[in-house]
């Protein structure tokens, strides 16, 4: 099981709750009598697999402290001592993080018992229910365990036993998950963050003698997040896709298939009616070496001298070769597969790409990703895929890729989240009696998610196009209560409702095909300014689940439409007129809290402009940097001011990003903004330059509206 991180999310901690019972109160005398573990795997309690054992002392047992606990020096006649017991709990907790109330207090009894017995001290990291309980609510009337519990109804049968206590702590604990998320309190960096500043808590603690019940971090650190094998996030399939499939008729036998398998040293062969290559790649089929050995191996040699066709496996699973490896191999490892058809952006078959291909690649961090998204049940599996995020995030930061492919990859992880939230929602709904979809739909992704520009705290930004049905008809209102119950999951799963609600749920975010139609045509034809903000980010769309064909034709609607109103396209340029000044008066940045906002001074008026131009000269490319190198080819165009913009952008993007890092290991709440002070006086100065170069986009927007192509 692995070890907790700081990007672990509170509502799928992998952890073990923990109580003990000891002789007294006073830390400076008390011994331990008993030790209890309860095991927290994804967030939820499971009771059967738990620790428990008695330690004798070796000191006489305070009758007033047997009054609470019960347990006599008669029944630790045989039981172990602290430090063979610490140790068989030190390999059932393995490395998991540690959950308990009034945590201070076992912790400093814990080190001097460790002292006494010889041992090297080594404090395990914890949460202490009681310093999270108050805050989230810290008006209880006192801050015992019994009231915290009573607060959160959790019920309290077996006090001042360590395994029950243990076990009433986890409750509390899996109870404030929610109340914490609530506040943006969602991953353990954060829970820890949020704890060191309760100070006249911490102050009362350490009069006592207490340890602090969390990891306090003087300074970031990115390998605080765990490492893993980036290489699967760094290339794509086309790298290692052969360009030239050897495709076959179908009608020949296992035998020539087998003999052409051979004479190419190829250890699979693709197969259409007429043998042509360039189709469509759901027209193949697929006969693989081990699909000849397995029908040889069951019907003998006559198996030669029948059809190909009747051992093929078809259609063809395929893949488009601009995917990252780790999309890839999860698809493999889900369908249990060897072989993989690749396509192009069309859909057309363009090579294939077999397991022995990957073997270079050490990929378990990558299948790892992919698999927890894909066999998520429930939100808390969703949010532990997303704390994976900031760990691939890291070690390709480390490995100096370019952040736009990591944008890309995390933006891909949400856009996966995004589709098997809405397919848990189905399931959902199909299980309540509410039956399966009315009719054909698609959920799209929209804003950075759809432009593959995502960073670490993205917010919801999404919305669902179904085949046929009016507003608020009953198609809409069974896609209306889909779209409530999948942002739930998301929202409960870290990725927060959308302030804007830009959301399926809302009614203007969902529609029929031809509902969105005569909305796209509206806001073309009739946008006002205060009307633009949430409509200009409809163009950044992306299918995630669903009926693709219905995004593709919305999307060429929309962009036809944008381009022929030029009216629209000026609006959309005008939200980049009026930009705050990133500079003071004796030119240092302007900070707030000691940090400057890069979506505000560069990303988003980078983005902004580029999908204003792209929609106006009708070049439907999807994301930032893309509009800016198409932009910078069409003729008439300032190219070596777009082509600045665009390294300008890439430049906040990776700022940006290596902030967010090092934010969600000293648990600080993730935003756009970046500390000067943690840059070189290089990077600070390309800061500025590129800050500089943003403020030539009000003219740029002007001069190029109206260049011919």
């Amino acid at each position: 099981m692995k070890a907790v991180t700081d990007a672990t999310p509170l509502i799928a901690a992998n952890a073990v709750a923990f109580d003990t019972e000891t002789t007294g109160l006073d830390v400076k005398e008390a011994r331990i009598l008993q030790l209890g573990g309860m095991a927290l795997v994804g967030g939820r309690l499971r009771a059967e697999d738990a620790f428990e054992t008695l330690v004798d002392p070796g000191v006489p047992i305070p009758p007033r402290s047997t009054a609470i606990h019960g347990i006599t020096g008669q029944m630790l006649r045989t039981a172990p001592d602290f430090a063979d017991a610490w140790q068989r709990f030190e390999e059932y907790r393995s490395g998991r993080l540690l959950v308990g109330y009034a945590l201070g207090f076992d912790l400093a009894v814990l080190e001097r018992e460790a002292h006494r017995a010889g041992l090297l001290w080594q404090a395990p990291r914890t949460l202490c229910v009681r310093m999270l309980a108050g805050i989230v609510n810290p008006d209880l009337p006192d801050a015992s365990l019994d009231a915290i519990a009573a607060w959160l109804e959790v019920e309290t049968s077996g006090r001042h036993s360590a395994l029950a206590d243990a076990r009433i702590a986890g409750e509390v604990f899996t109870a404030l998950a929610p109340h914490l998320a609530g506040r943006g309190i969602r991953t353990v960096a954060e829970a820890e963050r949020a704890s060191s500043l309760r100070s006249q808590a911490l102050r009362q603690q350490a009069e006592a003698g207490w340890s602090e019940p969390f990891l306090r971090r003087n300074g970031a650190s990115r390998h605080a997040l765990e490492a893993i094998d980036p290489y699967a996030f760094s290339h794509r399939v086309a790298e290692a896709a052969s360009a030239e499939p050897v495709i076959a008729r179908d009608d020949i036998s296992v035998q020539e298939a087998a003999c052409m398998m051979a004479e190419r040293r190829i250890s699979s062969l693709l197969l259409s009616s007429d043998g042509a290559p360039g189709g469509p790649a759901e027209r193949y089929a697929i006969v693989t070496e081990r699909d000849v050995l397995r029908a040889v191996a069951s019907s003998g040699g006559t198996a030669l001298a029948g059809p190909v066709s009747g051992i093929a496996a078809g259609p063809l699973i395929a893949i488009e070769g601009s995917a990252f490896f780790y999309r890839a191999l999860g698809l493999m490892n889900r369908r249990k597969i060897r072989h993989l058809g690749v396509s192009d952006a069309d859909g057309r078959l363009a090579g294939v790409i077999s397991a022995r291909d990957f073997l270079k690649f050490r990929a378990g961090a990558a299948v790892d990703l992919q698999a927890r998204i894909e066999n998520a049940d429930t939100p808390a599996d969703l949010a532990g895929a997303w704390s994976r995020v900031a760990v691939v995030a890291s070690a390709l930061l480390d490995e100096e890729i370019d952040t736009r492919s990591i944008t890309e990859i995390i933006s891909g992880v949400l856009c996966a989240m995004t589709a098997r939230a809405c397919e848990m929602a189905l399931h959902d709904m199909e299980a309540a009696g509410e039956g399966k979809p009315p009719c054909a739909f698609a959920v799209m992704v929209l804003g950075s998610g759809g432009r593959g520009e995502s960073l670490l705290a993205p917010d919801q930004d999404n919305a669902l196009i179904f085949a046929e049905g009016e507003p608020d008809g009953p198609q809409d209102r069974w896609f209306a209560e889909l779209g409530a119950r999948f942002a739930d999951h998301l929202h409960a799963a870290a990725i927060p409702l959308c302030k804007g609600e830009v959301m399926a749920r809302n009614a203007l975010w969902r529609g029929s095909a031809e509902t969105w139609r005569q909305r796209v045509d509206e806001w073309v034809t009739k946008a006002r300014p205060q009307d633009l903000l949430n409509v200009d980010i409809f163009y950044d769309l992306r299918a995630v689940h669903g009926e693709e064909r219905l995004v593709s034709a919305l999307s060429a609607h929309a962009w036809k439409r944008g381009s022929e109103q030029i009216e629209f396209a000026k609006l959309l340029g005008e939200s980049v007129r009026d930009m705050n000044n990133p500079f003071t008066l004796f030119g240092g940045f302007r900070l707030e809290e000691g940090r400057v906002d890069l979506k505000m001074h560069g990303l988003f008026p980078i983005a902004a402009m580029a999908r204003a131009l792209a929609i106006r000269h009708h070049l439907p490319r999807a994301s930032t940097g893309a509009r800016l190198e198409a932009l910078a080819e069409h003729p008439g165009m300032p190219r070596n001011d777009l082509l600045a913009l665009r390294d300008a952008h890439r430049f906040f993007l990776t700022l940006v990003l290596e902030q967010q890092v090092d934010d969600i290991a000293l648990g600080i709440p993730l935003s756009n903004n970046v500390a000067p002070e943690r840059l070189t006086a290089r990077q600070q100065k390309t800061l500025k330059d590129a800050l500089k170069s943003v403020a030539i986009i009000p003219q740029l927007v002007r001069n190029a509206m109206f260049v011919n192509g």
